[in-house]
């Protein structure tokens, strides 16, 4: 039996399957793209905050959005997120706050999830935060997932 790795979505990959945006167009094409062909390859996983996040506010596709995180599994919630998501916070890795970006990293830290995929490119998949979580995520023994766009995990292919 095959032992699919771990995907856990941030709320930004749902939502760019339903925008529209001109301006971001070709990261919505990619994250349909990646929706359609490589997403049954995986183990997908979200957490409460990113169904929270899915809730909050209003836009035009929102009802959409909430019907496809509601489909996908939820991981666990536990307690240590909070002290993860505080070390985050004093050691200067994600803005303050327990919600958002370092609750994302904490789940998908605490829980072992081979690639945390986003768009979210200014504080999570930003090449010049790596070795900070790698070096944080190690003090607090932590796993260290991939954190990644949808470009970055395609199934590679033979020409």
């Amino acid at each position: 039996m095959e032992i699919k790795k771990l995907v856990y979505l941030d709320s930004t990959i749902p939502s760019y399957l339903f925008d529209e945006r001109d301006s971001i167009k070709n990261y919505i094409e990619v994250t349909k793209r990646w929706w359609a062909e490589e997403r049954q390859n995986f183990r997908v996983v979200i957490s409460g905050e990113t169904v929270a996040e899915t809730n909050r506010g209003e836009h035009p596709y929102k009802e959409k959005i909430i019907e496809c995180v509601s489909q996908l599994e939820i991981l666990p919630y536990n307690q240590q997120l909070e002290e993860i998501v505080r070390v985050y916070s004093d050691n200067h890795l994600m803005p303050q706050g327990s919600t958002g970006d370092g609750l994302h990293l904490a789940y998908a830290s605490f829980h072992k999830v081979d690639f945390l995929l986003t768009w979210n490119c200014n504080h999570l998949a930003n090449a010049n935060k790596r070795q900070h979580i790698r070096i944080i995520n190690t003090r607090l023994n932590l796993f260290i997932p991939e954190i990644i766009t949808p470009l970055e995990l395609f199934t590679e292919t033979n020409p």
